[in-house]
């Protein structure tokens, strides 16, 4: 980066591999600067695959409780006072048509397991209402709690986010897969890891929508709003920010449409774009 313009009035992050090293811990350089953004007057928010109830042992290393955006962009919540504010959620018929496309996808290589998550009202819900799994997916997360539920029970209600599974398979190879099968005008998909696992919104729904909504909120402009992320469910909000920051340990898809690459989540890359101004 040259010499900066004018102080970003917001910063959205994601979360894995991009604030938190992978320990899962912020270095202390990155809160530090977090810090003296906040007090700067700066927004600072979180922009998750995570749902809302997961991100607490992110937040619980800052001082700050801020609005955050959860579940790839399809949920807005006020984690000072434990509020949705927006919510996108999927109708039961179309993840119905999206299971039956990807039956169908990868009906040559396994077949694929179902799970939803749902929004609630509180990041304190009973998980295993929340994130609800049929009897065959591999939970990828076993030490968070869910229910188990037959398959059309699992998709039987709205949910944020439609998780497809293939142990098999990584992700990239089932994105290649499935998504010549998938019109987005159906359904959003998008992956935030390596291990084969797709995520599935609500067409339109991604990380630039949520962090769009936060900005509208404080009201700040597009370009004043910087973003950092490392996955391929952080590209459109990397496009849609006035600076799109891309992790040194970024997919080569982000980096392609970030403005910066920056270091390493466990270089504390956050901190060495954002100490510029604060």
């Amino acid at each position: 980066m040259e010499t900066p313009g004018p102080a970003p009035k917001l910063v959205a992050s994601d979360v894995d591999g991009t604030i938190i090293t992978s320990q899962e811990r912020i270095l202390p350089q990155v809160r530090d600067v977090i810090v003296r953004a906040v007090q700067a007057g700066t927004e600072v928010a979180l922009a998750t695959g995570r749902p809302h109830r997961w991100i607490f042992p992110v937040l619980d290393q800052l001082p700050i409780r801020p609005v955050c955006v959860t579940a790839n962009g399809a949920v807005v919540y006020d984690s000072a006072n434990d509020q949705v504010i927006a919510s996108h959620t999927l109708a039961p018929d179309t993840m119905t048509e999206v299971l039956d496309l990807a039956k169908e996808a990868f009906h040559g290589v396994g077949g694929v397991a179902v799970a939803c998550e749902r929004v609630g009202r509180s990041a304190f819900d009973p998980e295993e209402e929340m994130f609800v799994v049929a009897p065959d997916f591999l939970n990828t997360w076993e030490e968070q709690g869910f229910g188990v539920l037959p398959e059309y029970e699992v998709i039987s209600e709205p949910a944020v986010k439609m998780l497809l599974r293939h142990e098999g398979l990584s992700a990239p190879e089932m994105f290649d897969i499935l998504a010549p099968f998938l019109d987005p005008d159906v359904a959003h998909v998008t992956f935030s890891m390596n291990e084969g696992l797709l995520e599935v919104a609500a067409p339109g729904v991604t990380k630039a929508l949520g962090v769009s909504t936060l900005a509208t909120m404080h009201g700040i402009d597009q370009s004043e709003v910087i973003a950092f992320g490392d996955m391929p469910n952080d590209i459109e909000m990397l496009a849609w920010a006035g600076i799109g920051v891309a992790m040194g340990n970024a997919r080569d898809s982000v980096k392609d449409v970030a403005d910066f690459v920056t270091g390493t989540n466990n270089e504390g890359g956050i901190a060495r774009v954002l100490e510029r101004w604060f």
